[in-house]
Formats: structure tokens, C-alpha cells, sequence
């Protein structure tokens, strides 16, 4: 019954523009254009996407646009949340947003599981991925704490493990923390305070790096859902973000799987 149960992504689904060019721009000049393709972007709608495509049964919630291009979008509200059917599912991702209203919808999840036994407990996961102050009061409220290059540097963090072990403190009692390192790889630290490396798996050919950490979240959380360890999934989120940057776009993620 557990395995019949799905991974709710809750957050951004936006629209992504991309053009394409044969190297770089220098500021301050003008590139001619090789190509432009608009997909479906925004951090949880990405790794949702990656989920479907490594085989879960996943959702996602946000708001959707009635046409291709939308202003002032809402994001999702406590009063929104509170008519999902909990039941439905076996891990929820929140990408870090609205904080204050997302700590409030955590804490609904939180009563939920405190009624249920720990086999049958939904496993709560956050992003924080933007240098934003607000965000930072959900690193006490997942099970398992994504924390970006970004936000280790801009508590004064220059690499995963100082990061890892400063920012520690700041998670609930067993919880684990993960932080990506673009081309250093990834680590993550545990309750049982043993850090955890696995290096970047770069493609022979870069072309696409858009979606990369999202892909790296998605694969971990995969692999955690599915009863992996640690080490396990944080490998596989390397080798398959590694991947996603060797092309365009997220299809060819599941025709790599298979020497992955």
C-alpha cells in the first residue's frame, strides 16, 4: 500500500524562455540567437517532471496559468492546502516561497503524522534555494533540508561540508541537510554526524545546465523514498544532474537510466 502511494512537489511552475548561443555573452554585447525554445519551468514543477520520468507516481501543486504567459500568480495558500488528501501521499516537497504560509502547511502535515505510526508517516522535504531571510525559518521543519551554493555563501559558507556543519544547528533532531556544490558535487550530513560526498558526474559535452539542482533534488528524493541510503542518493542525484546537463530540456533524462 505504502508503494502505491505518491511524492506531492508544491511550489513554482512558470514559464521559461531559452535562447540558445554558440558561446557565452561578453556584457555589454549583442549575440545573434541560434535557436529559442519556451518549456515548463519553476523549481518544484521540474522536479516533478524528473520524478514522473524516473518512474514515481508524483503530483504537483501551484498555481497554473490559463494561457502561456500570466501576471501576479498566487502561490499556494495554507486554506489551499488544507483540501489535499493527505492520504494520497508518502512525501511532500515544498519549495521554499512563502515561507510563513509554508511553515503553517508543514505543521498541518505534522499533526497528521503525529496520529499515525512511523512506517506510515508522511516524510516532509524544503528547498531553500534564494538569499531571502524569510525563507530561512523552514530549516527546522523538513526531515530532509536542501540548502543551496547560494545560501551556504551568503552565511559565509566556501564549500558543502562548512556549510553542512555550520548550518547543522539550524535542522530538526535526526533531520538531514544536503547541499549541491554545482561542479565540487554534492555532500550531506545526518543525525549520526558522518558527512557524506559524492562528486560531480559531468557530461562530456555541457549544453543545458537550466533545471540541474532541481533534477539533483528530485533524484535524491527518488532514491530516499524508494528505502535507498544517503550515499546512494546522493550519487544518483550527481550522476543524473550530471546527465540532464549533457542536452536540452528533461526528456532524455529516462533514456539514460539505464547506465546510470
Amino acid at each position: 500500500m505504502e508503494d502505491q502511494k505518491k511524492i506531492l512537489c508544491v511550489g513554482l511552475v512558470c514559464l521559461d524562455i531559452i535562447s540558445v548561443v554558440d558561446k557565452y555573452p561578453e556584457e555589454d554585447t549583442d549575440s545573434r540567437c541560434l535557436s529559442q525554445r519556451w518549456q515548463r519551468g519553476g523549481n518544484a514543477s521540474n522536479s516533478c517532471t524528473v520524478l514522473s520520468l524516473l518512474g514515481a507516481s508524483c503530483s504537483f501543486m501551484g498555481s497554473v496559468a490559463a494561457g502561456h504567459v500570466a501576471e501576479n500568480l498566487p502561490d499556494v495558500t495554507l486554506e489551499d492546502f488544507s483540501k489535499v488528501d493527505l492520504r494520497q501521499f508518502k512525501w511532500i516537497h515544498w519549495e521554499g516561497r512563502n515561507a510563513e504560509e509554508q511553515v503553517k502547511m508543514i505543521q498541518l502535515v505534522e499533526k497528521y503524522n503525529s496520529m499515525l505510526p512511523q512506517q506510515q508517516r508522511i516524510t516532509i522535504s524544503v528547498e531553500i534555494e534564494k538569499t531571502r531571510e524569510p525563507l530561512y525559518q523552514l530549516f527546522p521543519y523538513g526531515d530532509v533540508v536542501f540548502v543551496s551554493k547560494d545560501v551556504a555563501r551568503h552565511f559565509g559558507f566556501h564549500s558543502a561540508e562548512a556549510a553542512l556543519k555550520g548550518l547543522y544547528h539550524r535542522v530538526r533532531k535526526g533531520a538531514v541537510l544536503v547541499c549541491a556544490w554545482a561542479e565540487k558535487g554534492a555532500d550531506a550530513l545526518g543525525p549520526d554526524g558522518l558527512l557524506v560526498h559524492s562528486d560531480a558526474f559531468p557530461p562530456e559535452v555541457l549544453v543545458d545546465t537550466l533545471g540541474a539542482g532541481d533534477t539533483f533534488n528530485a533524484s535524491v528524493i527518488y532514491t530516499l523514498s524508494k528505502g535507498g541510503t544517503l550515499q546512494e542518493a546522493l550519487t544518483f542525484g550527481c550522476r543524473v544532474a550530471g546527465r540532464k546537463c549533457g542536452f536540452h530540456g528533461y526528456d532524455g533524462i529516462s533514456e539514460t537510466l539505464s547506465d546510470v
